[in-house]
């Protein structure tokens, strides 16, 4: 069923990136079958990368704290590409880089890569690595604590009150 599921959301999200179908704005068979083949494709191979709760994403509650976790993301990057040029064009580089132990109340692995993939696409942090118990190693810029409840706040604290809301 999961498969299924897979299937129509990659061949709808095809259709909507190929539109219009043809250069004169007609439907293109040719367009539409590559779509089919491409999204069967994924389906069978992501087959076992798929979650247990795929339907849970029909709630809109559910969505709409995906929509807040992704505005919140944005503004994260933002605030924080700010910080790193400032850092790299200030004459002293203020940095003291490092790797911090962080822990999450996260539990399961959705929200885990979820919490993984937004350290990292902030800049000035990069998540090493990600235990199963949800143990965080994070290269931060700029270490301000070594202090592991402090450093938790400051790091998973802006993303994981909201990626609770959506994953678990």
């Amino acid at each position: 069923m999961r498969q299924i599921i897979l299937f129509f959301f990659c061949l709808v999200t095809w259709n909507l990136l190929v539109w219009p179908f043809g250069a004169d704005g007609g439907f293109a068979v040719r367009a539409f079958s590559e779509g089919v083949v491409v999204s069967l494709v994924v389906a069978l191979v992501m087959k076992e990368f798929t979650t247990q709760g795929f339907g849970r994403w029909a709630n809109p509650v559910r969505i709409f704290w995906f929509i807040a976790f992704l505005f919140k993301l944005c503004w994260h990057i933002v605030r924080a590409n700010f910080d790193v040029a400032y850092r790299v064009l200030h004459p002293a580089m203020p940095i003291r880089p490092g790797v911090v132990r962080v822990t999450t109340r996260l539990t399961t692995a959705s929200a885990l890569t979820m919490l993984a993939n937004a350290i990292t696409l902030t800049p000035g942090t990069h998540t090493v690595d990600v235990t199963a118990d949800g143990v965080l190693y994070v290269h931060w810029i700029n270490v301000t604590t070594t202090d592991r409840a402090e450093a938790t706040r400051i790091i998973v604290g802006r993303f994981e009150k909201v990626l609770q809301k959506v994953f678990e």
